[in-house]
C-alpha cells in the first residue's frame, strides 16, 4: 500500500510551545513516595530523591512539571508540606483513599525539579479551599521576604523565591467525583476572582483554568463556554484532559481513537473563538491539555485496592503496565498534538513515575523505562519548531469511532535552527506495510541523518526490570532520499522516526 505526503518548508502549522512536552506528578500511589523519593534507595541523594529516576527523566528533557494533583489537590492544604517534617501532619487523602505523610511538599518538589532539569506548574486548591489559600501559597512561593508567608519559607531553609510563573486554578472541578465540585458558572466566578487576585501580586504569571475533564462529561461542552464566559479576561489557558483504553481489544478501534482527541481540541478551539468574539477581545485562550495517556491496564487492581477498608501509604494503584500496542497509541496523540500545536501549547504526560507512567521503579530495586517512553523521548528530543502542514494522500479504515481513519498517522517538524525535518509515522495497518513517499518541497539537498523504527511480534510484550528491552527502538535503515523524495517501507504496526538533514 503506497501513502503519498507533500512537506512544503513554508506550509507551517505553529511554533511549537517546548511545553507540549511536560508532564505530571501527583500524590497519588508510588508517584512520589517510591518514585522520585526514596531515602535508603541505593541510588539516593542527600535529599532521598532516586539518581536514577533523575537520571531518565532529564533524558526525555520535560520543560515543566504540573504539580501535586490532579484529584489529591482539591482536599489537599498547601502548609501541611511545609516546615519540619517531624512536625508535618499525616492526612487522609479523601480522592485516593490513602495516607499522606506529608514528607514530600511545595518546596522539596521545587528542589527535585531543578535536579530534573524542569519547572514546577503549580496547583491551587479550588475545591475545600479557594482564593485566601491560593494567594498565601503565592506569596509564600514567589515574595522575595520581609512579609508573613515569605518569612516562613525563609524560615523553612529557603531563603530564595521559587519564582513558579505556570498555576493551574484547581483540577477538574466540573467532575462530580471532585472535592468540591462545581457548576461551571461557580467555579467560573471563583477561577476569575483567584486569578485577579494572583494577578495583584504578579501580572506576569500565566493562568489554567479547568475545562472538561473528558468530552464524554455531560456538561461538555458548555462548561467550557460558561467558565470562559465568566473569566476570559483573567485566564491564559484552558485545561483539557483525556485518557485511552483498550478494553474490547480492538487495536484498529483503539488506534482511531486520537480522531476522538483531535475532534475535542477542535470544539474547544471553536468555544474559544466564540467567547473572544463575544468578549470583542484581542487575546486567544490557549489550550493547556495537562492531563493525557493511556490508562485501563490497572484497573481492576485499583477496584480491588481501592475497595478495601483501609487507608495504605503509598500502594501500588493506578500502575499500567505498558505494551507495544500503546507505543502506537501514544505516538498517535504526540502527533495530533503536534499537528494541533496551534491551539495546544501545553500538555502534561499522566504521570511521570510509577502512575500510569512512562517511568517504573522497585521499591529499593530498579527504574526502567516502559514502551511508551521511547515514543515520548523523540517527540521531546526533535519535536521542537515549526510544525508542517502535510498533504497525506493514502489507504484509509473505518472505525466505531471515525470513518476513513488514515492508517497512516503522520506530522513532520523543522527544527528550530532549520537545520534538521523530522518525520514522526504510525503505521496502524495490522499486517500490510505502507509504502512512504514523501515529496520534499523547500528542503533542497535533504540528507538522510537517521531512520528509527519500533515494532514487535507481539502487541502485549512489555518492558520489565528483568527484562527492560524487550520492546525497544532500533536503527533501521529504508529509507532513501531520491529526486527531492523521501521514500521508506513502515512495516506494520509499527512507530517510526525519520530525520533529515535540510
Amino acid at each position: 500500500m503506497k501513502t503519498n505526503v507533500v512537506a512544503h518548508r513554508d506550509f507551517r502549522i505553529a511554533t511549537i510551545d517546548a511545553r507540549l512536552y511536560s508532564s505530571f506528578l501527583e500524590h497519588l500511589g508510588r508517584a512520589i513516595y517510591g518514585g522520585i523519593y526514596e531515602p535508603g534507595h541505593p541510588t539516593a541523594d542527600e535529599d532521598g530523591f532516586r539518581r536514577d529516576v533523575l537520571d531518565l527523566v532529564r533524558e526525555l528533557d520535560t520543560p515543566y512539571c504540573r504539580y501535586p494533583g490532579g484529584n489529591f489537590v482539591s482536599a489537599y492544604n498547601w502548609e501541611d508540606g511545609v516546615g519540619p517534617r517531624s512536625e508535618r501532619p499525616v492526612r487522609l487523602d479523601l480522592a485516593w483513599r490513602t495516607r499522606e505523610g506529608n514528607q514530600i511538599g511545595v518546596n522539596e518538589f521545587v528542589d527535585w525539579c531543578k535536579k530534573a532539569n524542569t519547572k514546577p506548574m503549580l496547583a491551587v486548591n479550588l475545591g475545600s479551599r479557594g482564593l485566601d489559600a491560593a494567594r498565601n501559597f503565592l506569596e509564600y512561593c514567589n515574595h522575595p521576604g520581609g512579609t508573613y508567608w515569605s518569612d516562613l519559607r525563609r524560615k523553612h531553609g529557603w531563603s530564595n523565591p521559587h519564582d513558579v510563573k505556570l498555576w493551574c486554578l484547581g483540577n477538574e472541578m466540573d467532575g462530580p467525583w471532585q472535592v468540591g465540585h462545581k457548576s461551571a458558572y461557580e467555579y467560573g466566578r471563583l477561577a476569575d476572582e483567584t486569578a485577579k487576585a494572583m494577578r495583584g501580586f504578579d501580572k506576569s504569571l500565566e493562568l489554567v483554568v479547568c475545562g472538561s475533564s473528558n468530552s464524554d462529561m455531560k456538561t461538555y461542552p458548555q462548561w467550557e463556554a460558561e467558565v470562559l464566559d465568566q473569566c476570559y479576561d483573567s485566564a491564559d489557558y484552558i485545561s483539557l484532559h483525556m485518557y485511552f483504553a483498550n478494553r474490547e481489544k480492538n487495536t484498529l478501534n483503539y488506534l482511531a481513537r486520537a480522531t476522538k482527541l483531535d475532534r475535542y481540541i477542535t470544539t474547544i478551539g471553536g468555544v474559544i473563538d466564540y467567547i473572544k468574539a463575544k468578549k470583542r477581545s484581542k487575546k486567544t485562550i490557549g489550550i493547556s491539555f495537562d492531563e493525557w495517556n493511556v490508562w485501563y491496564h490497572s484497573n481492576q487492581q485499583d477496584k480491588e485496592i481501592l475497595a478495601r477498608d483501609e487507608w495504605p501509604d503509598a500502594p501500588h494503584l493506578l500502575e499500567d503496565i505498558y505494551n507495544f500496542e500503546d507505543v502506537l497509541q501514544v505516538g498517535g496523540i504526540l502527533n495530533t498534538f503536534i499537528r494541533r500545536s496551534d491551539r495546544v501549547r501545553i500538555a502534561c504526560i499522566a504521570q511521570l513515575v510509577n502512575v500510569i507512567a512512562p517511568i517504573m521503579t522497585e521499591d529499593g530495586g530498579a527504574a526502567w523505562r516502559q514502551t511508551i517512553y521511547y515514543p515520548f523521548y523523540y517527540a521531546s528530543r526533535y519535536g521542537r519548531g515549526s510544525a508542517l502542514q502535510l498533504v497525506v494522500d493514502g489507504p484509509t479504515y473505518d472505525s466505531d469511532e471515525e470513518n476513513e481513519v488514515p492508517y497512516l498517522d503522520v506530522s513532520a517538524v523543522h527544527s528550530e535552527d532549520g537545520r534538521s525535518l523530522t518525520f514522526f509515522a504510525v503505521n496502524r495497518h495490522p499486517d500490510k506495510a505502507l509504502d512512504l513517499d514523501v515529496r520534499l518541497e523547500g528542503f533542497g539537498g535533504a540528507r538522510l541523518i537517521e531512520q528509527v523504527e519500533m515494532t514487535h511480534g507481539d502487541l502485549e510484550a512489555v518492558n520489565t526490570a528483568r527484562r527492560p528491552e524487550t520492546v525497544v527502538p532500533t536503527q533501521v535503515e529504508s529509507a532513501k532520499i531520491e529526486d527531492g523524495r523521501v521514500r521508506a517501507a513502515l512495516k506494520p504496526l509499527s512507530y517510526n522516526v525519520i530525520r533529515l538533514s535540510v
